[in-house]
């Protein structure tokens, strides 16, 4: 993958976030993620690369765009895996709180994992904990070797985890050993990167959370020098086949990197569509412009972009934006 191809992604989930910024705060998720979804594919035509969805937005029959399996890109270029997710919370936008993303990974053909939309433990951490853990280990047990590793004691660390019911018995743990507890109400992938971003404060972030969404974070944290483990959690007899589907026979298989992203080259782009942990979100200027910012990155040379852009945004429809 040519380095250029990098700045050409960054364009596309700078349109997808434009478009889905429209209706923060609006009440409707439906409408935002659609809108970003149009954009994003829209935009994926002026991309030189022969590139085939793997995670997208749902089967062929469940969706009119960016489906599993659908081409993407102007047929020039490599041929690549394209992970995506135009709108990363959709109820981050319908009530206008922080850490929506619209976000995409792309590797060489092969290498990302098909990964199906059911849950998925995960540990992810930064770069000093990288190949030092294990997800097969006990919560406190970890709690324990991350205290040793960075030299912090236990009540010094912070996690992040989803607030959510299902979470209950590790938020219990957390307490008890008398860890920091930083919440997130949605907006997985943004706190799976977070422990690999020293300005976050996390050091650690736990929990289950959508398994599409631990590939995007796991390319993320190939290109930050973090890591992410993964463990899918088959709620019934359909997903438990898709995961058979997916090579996966044994249920305590843990899932690594190199399962999820493959060895190769990987690019990674986000664009903020409301403010959140290391991006911020769309924001309307006087004079018919909007600025955004971004972040891409690729693993082969370990650069990492931010980018602040300025568009102008005519009174014309939002896809003309370039």
């Amino acid at each position: 993958m040519e380095r250029e191809l990098a700045l050409e992604i960054v364009r596309v989930t700078e349109l997808a976030a434009l478009s889905a910024a429209r209706w923060m705060g609006r009440g409707d998720k439906h409408q935002a993620d659609g809108a970003a979804t149009t954009a994003m594919r829209t935009m994926f035509d002026s991309v030189s690369i022969r590139g085939t969805v793997v995670i997208g937005e749902g089967e062929m029959d469940e969706a009119p765009m960016l489906y599993i399996g659908e081409q993407v890109g102007n047929g020039q270029g490599p041929e690549v895996d394209v992970a995506v997710d135009p709108l990363e919370g959709t109820e981050l936008v319908a009530k206008g709180l922080n850490n929506a993303l619209a976000v995409i990974a792309i590797a060489g053909k092969g290498n990302l994992l098909h990964a199906p939309d059911m849950y998925m433990e995960k540990l992810a951490v930064g770069p000093a904990l990288t190949g030092r853990l294990s997800l097969t280990d006990p919560l406190e047990t970890t709690l324990a070797k991350v205290a040793q590793i960075l030299d912090k004691p236990l009540s010094n660390l912070t996690v992040m985890i989803l607030d959510r019911d299902r979470h209950r018995e590790k938020i219990d743990t957390l307490r008890r050993v008398g860890v920091r507890i930083k919440f997130l109400s949605d907006g997985d992938v943004a706190g799976a990167m977070a422990p690999a971003l020293s300005e976050s404060g996390i050091d650690l972030y736990v929990g289950s959370g959508g398994a599409p969404e631990g590939v995007l974070a796991a390319a993320a944290l190939r290109c930050l020098g973090g890591e992410l483990q993964g463990r899918s959690l088959p709620s019934d007899d359909q997903e438990y086949n898709r995961r058979l589907q997916m090579g996966i026979t044994d249920p305590h298989q843990i899932l690594t990197m190199d399962d999820m992203v493959g060895t190769d080259d990987v690019i990674f782009a986000a664009t903020g569509i409301t403010p959140g942990e290391f991006l911020s979100g769309v924001q309307y200027k006087a004079d018919l412009r909007a600025e955004t910012h971004s972040i891409v990155m690729r693993a082969k040379t370990k650069t990492i972009r931010f980018i602040q852009s300025l568009h102008y945004l005519p009174n014309k429809p939002l896809l003309q934006a370039q």
